[in-house]
């Protein structure tokens, strides 16, 4: 076993992976990073689709102090947000510290706080700490139905390009802002195009007054008006939703994630688009909806979301409440030192951020965090819970109220340490976790 207790190992090299490694090249932690891929990137990399584009503006997704290029569109394509994460890694220098085409296969506990890290080759590391970003868009999510469907059936994670569709009866399953572009995709190119939603979704314009409606849903503005302003905005704009053939939302808007998509309505109304409730059973290239309706398909795509997972830590690490992982402050693992999950979170779906400015100040958290943890007796994580980052919480935060609480806690971190030193003068100190080293 090779020993590396002086650095921190991150898994992951997407959107989130790139933010931590260049906070901790900041704060002089150093590091290494593993990517199964070849190129950096993750899901704009491997996993999006062709003609997928951000539904949150450039301006708004954007890490912090390096925005997207000028001549980038409002929402930039799926290449040009690849080129722009290329773009942050090269800046920051990040490529050195990557091993490319290294998966990591098993992550346990070793002593003294620091973590055993095996990879696909056979190598195991010992590492300080273990930073987990390995994003939440790849572990697809199946439902199951009673009887078997016989034509094609693929999920939106593998789905590439809209030829698969040419000349077919396609039926996609989900009411997401993949399930909208898919559709829309596949309404172009196949005999009939239909769409299958088990409850109802509020849709949003991508653009309000000429500019991306993200950027005019200001944190400031509070919830009640908001939701009032938008719900009369979208009923003059859109009307019922039961005209197009879908379901009234049963949630207030901004309590789930809106879909952000022009298309959809407008095809519905075409009819290039016909909509369904929910699955009932398949039986060969049939499929019967809770309605009581049934129609003939070739392609079955589900578009039905992504489940977190981290299939190289054992079981007992992470506790689970249904799919979501039971985490202090979104980022501590209960009852283990330096091991840290980003990029996962329970915050309210208002599309307020894109993912840039989230990851960027929480990267500096984390940062600050791992720093403080190699000075602290006491548990980091245990005190965020104590503090009321309870993994029990089911409240969903507002991200606005969230990038708030992020800027205080980087601030009051550094100082833990000597705080517990002035209050804590036991003559014997608990077993601390290996020393990071600086550089």
């Amino acid at each position: 076993m090779t020993t590396y207790e002086q650095k921190v190992a991150v898994l992951g090299a997407g959107f989130a992976g790139l933010g931590v490694a260049a906070a901790l090249r900041r704060h002089g932690i150093a590091y290494d990073q593993f990517e199964a891929n070849d190129d950096v990137g993750g899901t704009w990399y491997r996993g999006a689709y062709a003609s997928a584009h951000m539904i949150t503006s450039k301006k708004n997704t954007a890490y912090a102090g390096f925005p997207m290029p000028e001549e980038y569109p409002h929402f930039p394509s799926r290449q040009q947000v690849l080129e722009y994460l290329r773009a942050f890694a090269d800046l920051h220098s990040l490529r050195d510290a990557i091993a490319f085409r290294t998966r990591v296969t098993r992550v346990g506990p070793a002593s003294g706080g620091a973590w055993d890290v095996s990879l696909e080759s056979g190598e195991v590391r010992r590492y300080g700490g273990v930073v987990i970003a390995n994003g939440q868009h790849w572990s697809p999510r199946l439902p199951a139905y009673d009887g078997e469907f016989t034509g094609e059936v693929l999920h939106s994670g593998s789905y590439r390009h809209h030829g698969i569709f040419e000349g077919k009866r396609v039926l996609v399953v989900g009411g997401g802002n993949s399930a909208a572009d898919i559709a829309v995709e596949a309404s172009r190119v196949g005999s009939a195009t239909h769409l299958s939603m088990r409850r109802g979704t509020w849709f949003l314009p991508k653009t309000l007054f000429g500019r991306p409606t993200v950027e005019l849903l200001r944190p400031w503005i509070p919830m009640l008006l908001l939701r009032l302003v938008m719900k009369l905005f979208l009923r003059v704009t859109q009307g019922s939703y039961a005209s197009y053939g879908l379901q009234q939302p049963a949630d207030r808007l901004f309590d789930r994630d809106p879909t952000i998509n022009d298309q959809l309505l407008y095809w519905l109304r075409h009819g290039r688009i016909v909509a369904h409730p929910a699955i009932r059973r398949v039986d060969g290239r049939v499929v019967e909806f809770v309605d009581g309706s049934r129609e003939e398909f070739d392609v079955l795509c589900f578009a039905t979301g992504f489940t977190p997972s981290f299939p190289f830590l054992g079981d007992g690490v992470i506790s689970w409440r249904g799919e979501t992982p039971r985490l202090v402050a979104g980022m501590f693992v209960p009852g283990f030192r330096n091991l840290y999950v980003f990029g996962i979170g329970k915050l309210r779906p208002v599309p307020r951020y894109g993912v840039g400015p989230p990851i960027s100040a929480g990267a500096e958290l984390l940062a600050a965090c791992i720093r403080a943890q190699r000075a602290l007796r006491c548990d980091l994580g245990e005190l965020f819970r104590q503090a009321g980052g309870s993994p029990d919480r089911e409240t969903l935060l507002d991200p606005a109220l969230v990038m708030r609480l992020i800027a205080i806690c980087t601030r009051i971190v550094p100082w833990l340490p000597r705080i517990e030193r002035l209050f804590d003068r036991r003559p014997d100190p608990l077993p601390a976790a290996p020393k990071l080293a600086d550089g």
